[in-house]
């Protein structure tokens, strides 16, 4: 049996980028043994999306979706995650705030939690400045989780090296309210359906009248679109409140306006047109945000817009709304298997960058191209998930599984899975067949840790406690 290299030979890993997937990647890859800097270009560097320096600031919403593992994809992804010891997920559930089925967070809490666990790592160097383009020919290996907004330098280096356009779309983001300037004569506290607690959402109901007055309102407003932004596409899964609006006058009222699930209190036999929903920000339960809407509208709008709104006649906004381009490669076509950049195999790419969208998905992507890093390092075979799981499904779809002509972001979902094998003589439809998906993935997850794909032995005090890859 070849001798396993000496922990202190491995060479250091350089990951570009304190977001989700950069701390994720390089929290799995010291966890692994492996020594890590960590280069984050906030403060020394600021975006237009960021609003402070921590590592793993959430930009756009506080919520990291739904946590159904048994009946939705990003939810059994969720699982996955915890049980690859995620630290993106533990920090998440230790920072979780009420909202329904979902997992939302404190957003500073969350954000602090990850800082302090990469500070406190003895593997995990931490520098603040900025690439400012193509890394260093001294650093062998190299993982770039830059997210949605690459430095302009390093983005173009990217671009000049894979011999590819530059990929691009737009992210919004939602306003943030006061809990203490909504008028709850109007507002009511419930989930759709009662589901978490039965009153994790501040609603907010929407006769016809308000209802078209306000959509009227959002196609008349004023919009902000920097020109060199100019187009890119949105991303479907964060379209524009007033995006949506142009789809159709009703589009709302059966999109996140949809007043399914929630009985008004204040007038119990009327139902609603349409409902407003606000899920918490902070644990406090001080701040709400507006869900489903990201807006690109222009402050003075948002202000005159929103506050028309029944319970917001005096509503104090703690963030208004905005938009961000969030860039990408197009990783079918530039990726290998494990990640690696095709033109320059010593480096990987991780989190949004890659075209997948989400905070969970890239935590995922972080994760692996970390484990993967690490495995190398010490001349390990590296261990791919099964397709068939949720991590598994939506790492083949960006290193390969996508056509590279048409490829976009794209969430996790059950569309990316092999299709499953029914029961003989029945056709699962529905949440069935979400069931079947999740079952088949749990029972392949666990087929894969337990044959020997997690058994690389790890450094230190956290040595045999596995990792996706193994020798």
């Amino acid at each position: 049996m070849q001798a396993r290299k000496d922990w202190t030979a491995m060479r250091t890993l350089h990951v570009i980028g304190g977001g989700l997937a950069g701390c994720e990647a390089a929290w799995q890859a010291a966890e692994a043994g492996q020594d890590v800097i960590l280069h984050e270009m906030r403060p020394v560097r600021s975006t237009p999306a960021h609003g402070t320096d921590r590592l793993a600031e959430l930009v756009c919403s506080n919520s990291f979706r739904s946590d159904d593992a048994d009946h939705n994809a990003v939810g059994l992804l969720h699982e996955e995650l915890r049980k690859l010891g995620s630290l993106v997920l533990r920090e998440a559930d230790r920072n979780r705030v009420p909202a329904g089925s979902a997992l939302a967070v404190d957003r500073d809490a969350f954000a602090d939690g990850v800082q302090n666990a990469i500070l406190g790592h003895p593997r995990i160097t931490v520098r603040r400045e900025e690439i400012d383009g193509l890394p260093p020919d001294d650093w062998e290996r190299v993982i770039i989780a830059t997210g949605p907004l690459t430095s302009p330098a390093l983005a173009q280096a990217i671009v000049a090296l894979s011999g590819t356009d530059s990929l691009s779309f737009f992210d919004a983001i939602a306003p943030i309210v006061t809990k203490h300037s909504i008028d709850f004569s109007q507002a009511w506290f419930q989930s759709r359906y009662d589901k978490g607690s039965g009153q994790d959402y501040i609603n907010l109901p929407l006769d016809r009248g308000h209802y078209d007055a306000f959509v009227s309102a959002l196609l008349a407003a004023e919009r902000h679109l920097p020109k060199e932004w100019e187009g890119t596409p949105y991303f479907e899964g964060c379209l524009p409140i007033e995006v949506m609006a142009e789809r159709g006058h009703d589009t709302l009222a059966f999109g996140p306006l949809k007043p399914v699930g929630l009985t008004n209190p204040h007038s119990p036999q009327h139902r609603p047109f349409a409902v407003v929903q606000l899920r918490q920000d902070n644990r406090l339960g001080t701040l709400y945000n507006m869900v489903g809407f990201q807006t690109k509208l222009k402050h003075g709008d948002q202000l005159r817009i929103f506050r028309s709104l029944p319970g917001l006649q005096n509503a104090e906004f703690a963030r208004l709304g905005g938009m961000h381009r969030n860039s990408y490669i197009n990783s079918p076509r530039l990726l290998d298997a494990s990640l690696r950049l095709r033109a320059r195999p010593n480096w990987r790419f991780a989190g949004q960058i890659t075209g997948c969208e989400g905070y969970v998905e890239s935590a995922a992507i972080g994760l692996l191209s970390g484990r993967f890093a690490a495995a190398e390092s010490r001349g390990c075979a590296i261990s791919r998930p099964p397709l068939t799981t949720a991590i598994g499904a939506l790492l083949n779809h960006i290193c390969g599984g996508a056509n590279p002509e048409t490829f976009q972001p794209m969430n996790v979902n059950f569309g990316l899975f092999p299709d499953p094998v029914d029961a003989p003589g029945k056709r699962l439809k529905g949440r069935d067949r979400k069931s079947l998906y999740s079952r088949r993935a749990r029972a392949d997850l666990l087929d894969w840790l337990l044959s020997g794909s997690e058994t690389m032995e790890r450094g230190g005090q956290h040595q045999d406690q596995g990792s996706t890859v193994g020798c």
